[in-house]
């Protein structure tokens, strides 16, 4: 299966190597940087394989015979890169956020329906080994009717990372915390509890970033539709360093944490009647290098699945859309000071325009 990348930048390492493992031809790599696009060949030791450079992502779609295309391109370019690739045929793979606007992420789902694309949404820490054995509890009824959960990710960015592109922290091409590093966690919170959501009253605040447009703290109520009440508090001002992913389920018949700086650690694995996997859960502890974990490589496996077995992949356009749909009821609800029912309709990041 032919591969390309489009956008070189901090994640794209991780969607190379993922390549990598699972052993696609990489045809090409697009970056508007000329340097960027020259790190991830030497640094992946590609210079052997011919890897074509490009500045155009449609130059480099017209030009080569391409199955699948990643797109880890600035937050606000996702969209029109991706409507670009599926018109033409292509499957994708699109980094998070999978745009910055409901209206967007329908124009995605519909227009692959129509043209028989496959689009995977890469929120990659769902194959985490951790929250892999949660999911297994979950469908198994382990927990009987679920209580409530929460999501905190407390991690630190300075302004050192925000002046490195001049696009983060904006809302036309990025959004505050929430939507670029929290999104992964919110993802998780709604996908473990039904995904049916009723509605969300969120606050944001930017407190220590004023160099920002957007928040640096985020904090949500969530009520699904099974009853079950959610939590989120999302932020970049934990001192001095990234402190913690964490994401907790409670049921009337168990408990669990997963923690580590990525949802990669089960540090309470408790239920009322147990069974012979308990004893590894406990405990479970998984190396990753980064805090963008080690399930890119399960992703792109499951996307190479989807094609060849014409199914729809494990992590789709839906929920790409539900997780920048959660995103985006925190932001509607601090514009509006109210809870935000759902479905959430015709919202997007820059409507949040001068919030602070």
């Amino acid at each position: 299966m032919k591969y390309a990348l489009i956008g070189c930048g901090r994640i794209s390492k991780n969607h190379i190597k993922a390549a990598l493992n699972n052993g696609l031809d990489i045809v090409a790599v697009c970056d508007i940087v000329d340097g960027h696009m020259r790190s991830v060949i030497v640094e992946n030791g590609l210079e052997a394989k011919s890897v074509k450079t490009y500045t155009d992502y449609k130059e480099m779609i017209g030009e080569n015979d391409i199955d699948l295309i990643s797109i880890a391109t600035v937050s606000g370019n996702h969209a029109e890169i991706a409507l670009y690739c599926i018109e033409q045929g292509i499957h994708v793979i699109i980094e998070k956020p999978m745009a910055m606007s409901i209206e967007d992420c329908d124009k995605i789902i519909k227009l692959s329906n129509d043209k028989g694309v496959k689009v995977s949404a890469c929120h990659q820490n769902r194959f985490n080994l951790a929250v892999q054995e949660l999911r297994v509890a979950l469908e198994e009824g382990r927990f009987g009717k679920l209580s409530h959960g929460s999501i905190h990710v407390r991690w630190n960015r300075n302004e050192g990372y925000y002046t490195q592109a001049p696009w983060r922290g904006t809302w036309s091409q990025d959004g505050g915390a929430l939507f670029n590093q929290c999104i992964h966690g919110i993802d998780l919170l709604r996908w473990t509890f039904g995904d049916e959501v009723e509605e969300v009253y969120g606050q944001t605040r930017r407190q220590f970033h004023k160099y920002l447009e957007t928040e640096d703290v985020g904090m949500a109520l969530i009520k699904f539709k099974n009853g079950a009440i959610g939590t989120i508090e999302g932020t970049t001002n934990v001192y001095p360093k990234n402190l913690e992913e964490t994401l907790y389920v409670f049921g009337e018949k168990g408990t669990v944490k997963i923690g580590g700086t990525s949802t990669n650690n089960i540090d309470v694995w408790d239920f009322d009647t147990q069974i012979d996997s308990d004893l590894k859960n406990k405990g479970l502890s998984e190396q990753t290098s980064n805090v963008y974990g080690n399930g890119h490589t399960s992703l792109f496996l499951d996307m190479i699945s989807a094609v060849k077995n014409n199914r729809a992949p494990y992590v789709d356009a839906y929920a790409g859309r539900n997780a920048v749909e959660m995103v985006l009821a925190v932001y509607k609800s601090q514009k509006s000071g109210i809870p935000v029912k759902f479905p959430l309709k015709d919202f997007s990041s820059t409507d949040m325009t001068g919030e602070f």
